[in-house]
């Protein structure tokens, strides 16, 4: 069986799935503050590169480990559950919006799903 992401259309996929992902974290009350001060071209191009090894992209990865990612983010910020979920929910409407099929969705989130103990750093 072909990997998650060719099956979902390869970069160009993840690419528009990433670009409509972060239109939902921007205006979502519940994260939109973890973004104040970043720089969003760089974030998601950070987020492609990861979200295209994480679902199988051939290649590697070269940014930082999910706890290393997101520690500042729970130490200080209070990241949580409550923000993780709604990271899942926005990335799930955007793959709706892609028309995505729901069986390579349910396989996506599993995938994001499998790093929520690393990125709440516990």
């Amino acid at each position: 069986m072909r990997n998650v992401f060719k099956r979902i259309g390869g970069k160009a996929a993840v690419d528009a799935a990433v670009d409509r992902f972060y239109e939902y974290m921007l205006t979502d009350e519940r994260v939109k503050h973890f973004f104040a001060n970043i720089n969003m071209e760089k974030q998601r191009q950070h987020q492609k590169d990861f979200i295209g090894f994480a679902l199988g992209a051939e290649g590697g990865y070269a940014g930082k480990d999910m706890r290393s990612a997101h520690q500042h983010m729970v130490d200080h910020m209070g990241l949580s559950d409550v923000h993780f979920d709604a990271t899942v929910e926005n990335l799930v409407k955007a793959l709706r919006d892609l028309n995505v099929p729901e069986d390579i969705i349910a396989e996506a989130g599993a995938i994001v799903e499998s790093t929520r103990t690393d990125v709440l750093c516990r």
